[in-house]
């Protein structure tokens, strides 16, 4: 029963308060956690993370272990860490590195640490926060009404399957591609099927969390040639079960709709400003004068918006 939204601003700006009124008003769907996904400004090199520890007794040695893995890749620490603490064992990090040597192969090394820490995203301009409760109560612990940038995620999660801890809530990055997150409403019945064929690829997932591999199939589609247009309309021959997902890159937001149309979503456009969310009541937070909602209200539906005239490629 999920909720999920995407904004897109014609300039850049707080999209991240955007993105709590989004989800605030979808709370009902989905208490457990609540993720976002942010675009700010694409840094010309370098790139922020943004992820989690599991025992913040242990701060000093995980960080300092990821530091090393980072070095032996040909990158290092761009500045301190910015580490948020609370009365949990966990605690959560944001960092920005230079480039390493081969982003692919430093992911797959960073990820042997996965029982202490764990990257939750990584992009020249993605950054996802995602946290335990309420889209309120996790903006205001992580500061999320104030970050600025041109396009976002959000979600609101009740879990039926996986981990309720924040690492197994979205958005999910896509693992190992910078800069490729989605968000997902429903259920994928082959999940164990791709899920094998992509480890076999040499993919890496962290979680048991259907919606994590969705990133991972399309991104890998247009790895291997397609056009995210493409990708999405394979998805839905491809991928079974039920789901309505919207997938974003630095250039826009993706989304696709399984053949079933169980699961909605909605849209409200005008010029380059765009929300879209699974509830009208929810887009309507954002748009608050009388617009044009279009419902996408049908089985195997695909499309993109763009962010101004950025290209769309993951």
């Amino acid at each position: 029963m999920c909720g999920i939204a995407g904004r897109i601003l014609a300039a850049p700006g707080r999209v991240g308060g955007d993105l709590v009124e989004l989800m605030d008003a979808q709370e009902h769907r989905g208490a457990d956690s609540t993720g976002f996904a942010i675009y700010t400004m694409p840094r010309d090199t370098g790139y922020v993370l943004r992820g989690m520890g599991f025992d913040k007794s242990g701060i000093g040695s995980d960080l300092a272990d990821f530091e090393n893995a980072l070095k032996d890749h040909g990158a290092s620490l761009l500045c301190d860490p910015e580490i948020l603490t609370d009365d949990s064992r966990h605690y959560c990090f944001r960092m920005e590195i230079g480039d390493p040597d081969n982003i692919a192969k430093w992911v797959a090394d960073a990820d042997t640490l996965t029982d202490r820490i764990e990257i939750q995203s990584c992009g020249r301009s993605l950054e996802i926060i995602k946290d335990i409760g309420g889209a309120r109560a996790v903006a205001d612990k992580h500061g999320v009404r104030e970050m600025t940038g041109t396009h976002g995620l959000g979600h609101a999660r009740l879990a039926t399957e996986s981990s309720v801890l924040p690492n197994a809530s979205h958005p999910f990055w896509a693992r190992p591609f910078p800069d490729v997150a989605i968000v997902h409403n429903g259920q994928i019945t082959d999940y164990y099927t791709w899920r094998e064929r992509l480890q076999r690829r040499g993919y890496n997932f962290l979680t048991y969390n259907d919606s994590e591999l969705i990133a991972v199939w399309i991104s890998d589609q247009m790895k291997s040639g397609l056009t995210m247009q493409q990708a999405l309309t394979k998805s839905i021959t491809s991928i079974d079960g039920v789901f309505t997902y919207m997938i974003a890159v630095g250039g826009g937001i993706g989304f696709a709709k399984d053949r079933f149309a169980m699961k909605p979503i909605v849209m409200i456009r005008e010029n380059a400003n765009l929300a879209a969310a699974t509830e009208e009541q929810a887009v309507r937070r954002v748009f608050a004068d009388e617009c044009e909602v279009v419902n996408f209200d049908g089985p195997s539906l695909t499309g993109i918006w763009q962010v101004g005239n950025r290209r769309i490629a993951a």
